[in-house]
């Protein structure tokens, strides 16, 4: 995968987090792919996930797979 040029990358964040800017961002890249960052230190690193990655992962989160680690 080769890195998108940042001005084309339009990050979303939850509207869950209101105005204090600490929540995970989220972005559609043009490869298909999903960016999830930290809005906190956006520059810090991103994790990538295919669109069957990020929906296992948030179904996991739904169905309570992963309430041992407090989610």
């Amino acid at each position: 995968m080769t890195t998108p040029d940042p001005s084309i990358i339009r990050w979303r964040t939850s509207s869950f987090s209101g105005n204090n800017g600490t929540c995970v961002e989220v972005a559609a890249l043009p490869d298909g792919h999903i960016a999830i960052r930290n809005s906190n230190h956006p520059d810090e690193g991103t994790i990538l996930f295919t669109h069957a990655e990020i929906n296992a992962w948030i179904s996991g989160i739904k169905a309570g797979e992963l309430h041992d680690l407090g989610l």
